[in-house]
């Protein structure tokens, strides 16, 4: 679940898209924040099943 949800939410073109409207600091602060819930939801389900 958790690699299905990374490789769409982390992509290199959704990347590129994103670089057109944020700044840098703000796209890799995206990729953090989006990341730790994608890595807290795969432990979560990992520990539930």
């Amino acid at each position: 679940l958790a690699f299905m949800m990374s490789v769409i939410a982390l992509s290199l073109p959704e990347m590129v898209i994103l670089r057109k409207v944020l700044k840098p600091a703000l796209i890799a602060t995206f990729v953090g924040v989006v990341g730790s819930g994608i890595l807290l939801v795969g432990y979560l389900f990992n520990m539930v099943i």
